[in-house]
């Protein structure tokens, strides 16, 4: 039930990034003035009649903002009381306190009239949210606890790795992208001003030139990843679902992406483009987390099915911890003659 309910909060959180993308494709930042109030009502008493232009998108912004809020709320108590484990209870009050400063941040955002650095600190903080409640989703999960998908591969460790950095990266471009009015300081696809390269450039077309330019980059890190995990791990469906996915993920972004310049940025392509980005970053991380599975389990023993990489299973004791004091390793002491020195 634990588990359902995470994924509830995951599910949630996809709807807020989605409300909050369609708050800045439709440059309704600024239609409600006031912040935590709403033209100086409470929030949750705004009559529905107001809810008209910009002030729907940034209300409705907020109720959703203020229900995960909630829901994180109920989640973090649940892992504290639930959860045997130490290390999950901590990470539902690090993602209760990243949604408060979400919240914070969201609301500097309107008291400062949209600063840029404030604003793309609030989508980048959006995603680490968000990647914390798929984490805590998957870390509750059967199969996790179970061990599904779990091998010792170090390449697949690293590539894996690298690739959620860089669609992170790609991500917080993006962002300053869209908070600095350059999403179409290249108003060409696939050329940029009937070129390779921009013949000219100012801060804008930099940092439109950067999204792109990381585009590629991750589209090839993405690639390498799932084409590792098909050739040496495709029977191992909790690897190979996911790099199926990401690459789908992938294909849908740059198609997004391509049309939300020939469109000039249409509403709802633009924050699609957002909202599937953001799905690409968590599904990279499911791929990370599950490759680490196996260092998890031999370092620190956290899971009730965790097994060494060779050998049986050890017992634990309630909080997850193994329990090494039944085990006493000594040195082979074994002579060439077989004998005990």
């Amino acid at each position: 039930m634990l588990h359902k309910f995470a994924k509830l909060v995951a599910g949630c959180t996809v709807l807020l990034v989605l409300a909050g993308s369609l708050v800045t494709s439709t440059d309704s930042g600024l239609s409600v003035p006031d912040w935590p109030t709403t033209y100086g009502q409470n929030m949750f008493t705004f009559p529905m009649s107001k809810w008209v232009g910009g002030i729907f998108y940034e209300h409705s912004h907020r109720l959703i903002a203020s229900t995960v809020g909630l829901l994180t709320i109920v989640l973090a108590a649940w892992l504290w009381v639930a959860e045997p484990r130490r290390w999950i209870k901590r990470l539902g009050v690090v993602a209760l306190a990243a949604v408060i400063v979400q919240g914070l941040l969201g609301g500097l955002t309107v008291r400062y009239f949209l600063p840029a650095p404030v604003s793309t600190a609030h989508a980048a903080l959006a995603e680490i949210f968000f990647c914390l409640t798929v984490a805590i989703a998957l870390f509750t999960s059967p199969g996790w606890i179970g061990g599904e998908g779990q091998v010792d591969d170090a390449v697949l460790r690293r590539t894996a790795t690298a690739t959620s950095v860089l669609v992170y990266a790609q991500i917080l471009v993006g962002a300053a992208m869209r908070h600095t009015g350059a999403g179409l300081a290249i108003p060409d696809f696939p050329l940029m001003f009937g070129h390779l390269i921009p013949d000219h450039w100012d801060a804008r077309i930099a940092v439109h030139f950067a999204h792109r330019l990381g585009a590629l980059l991750v589209t090839l890190s993405i690639l390498a990843t799932s084409a590792h995990i098909w050739y040496h791990h495709r029977g191992q469906r909790a690897l190979a679902r996911p790099a199926t996915l990401i690459v789908a993920l992938a294909g849908i972004q740059i198609t997004l992406g391509a049309l939300t310049v020939l469109s000039q940025r249409n509403v709802w392509i633009n924050s699609a483009h957002v909202v599937c980005g953001a799905l690409v970053l968590t599904t990279s991380l499911v791929i990370t987390l599950r490759s680490w599975r196996v260092r998890f389990a031999m370092v620190r023993g956290h899971d009730r099915g965790a097994r060494r990489s060779t050998g049986p299973a050890r017992p634990e004791l309630a909080d997850g911890r193994l329990q090494t004091d039944q085990v006493r390793l000594e040195p082979d002491t074994t002579n060439a003659t077989g004998m005990r020195a």
